[in-house]
């Protein structure tokens, strides 16, 4: 069994980043159930969160509804993350969540990229924010990414391709995420530890 998370950065409700991200979430499903693949899949809202966020980046200290999203997501096989796009990068409170999510919860991580925006003017937040701050925490990108703008919802939907990219991305992410296998989880502090006790192992 695959776990997949999918993490949703919607300021607002309704959200159209909600709405992007329950259609790649609708999109891999497809993509694991035509290949045989059981897939589980859960939803972290951080609209909800965004308060423990804040808290958590000011205290050190988690709330019991913050360390659950981060068992969810440092516990799942892959991850699909959208968020709104703010002048060209991603929201605050999109980044604030990563920046407090413990070390090395996205090792090995399969991650399939999305985001929203009013223009197509913010499509390259794809490349020249979300893909460089994935890989810098280790996470396993996949090459291609999906962004809606709001022209993408809605009456004039049907001619702007958003299906057509949604589905080449969700096949892309799902060749990755079948690949990558199940993620085995770090724990960096046993790996601290296994490491020093080595190391005083060695002295003696």
């Amino acid at each position: 069994m695959t776990t997949l998370v999918i993490v949703s950065g919607g300021l607002r409700e309704p959200s159209s980043t909600r709405l992007l991200a329950d259609r790649l979430e609708a999109a891999v499903r497809a993509e694991f159930a035509a290949a045989g693949v059981p897939l589980e899949s859960s939803f972290v809202e951080l609209r909800p969160l965004g308060r423990a966020i804040i808290d958590a980046m000011l205290s050190g200290f988690p709330t019991e509804p913050l360390e659950e999203a981060f068992e969810s997501v440092s516990g799942a096989d892959a991850l699909i993350v959208v968020t709104p796009a703010f002048n060209a990068s991603f929201s605050g409170l999109f980044k604030s969540f990563f920046d407090v999510l413990p070390p090395d919860s996205l090792a090995d991580m399969p991650v399939l990229l999305g985001a929203t925006g009013g223009t197509e003017r913010h499509s390259l937040v794809l490349e020249h924010a979300l893909r460089p701050m994935f890989s810098y925490l280790h996470a396993i990108v996949s090459p291609r990414g999906v962004y809606a703008a709001t022209d993408d919802f809605g009456a004039r939907a049907e001619g702007t391709g958003l299906s057509s990219r949604i589905t080449a991305a969700a096949a892309d992410f799902t060749r990755l995420a079948r690949g990558c296998g199940q993620r085995t989880r770090r724990d960096p502090f046993a790996e601290e530890l296994t490491a020093m006790e080595r190391l005083l192992g060695g002295s003696e």
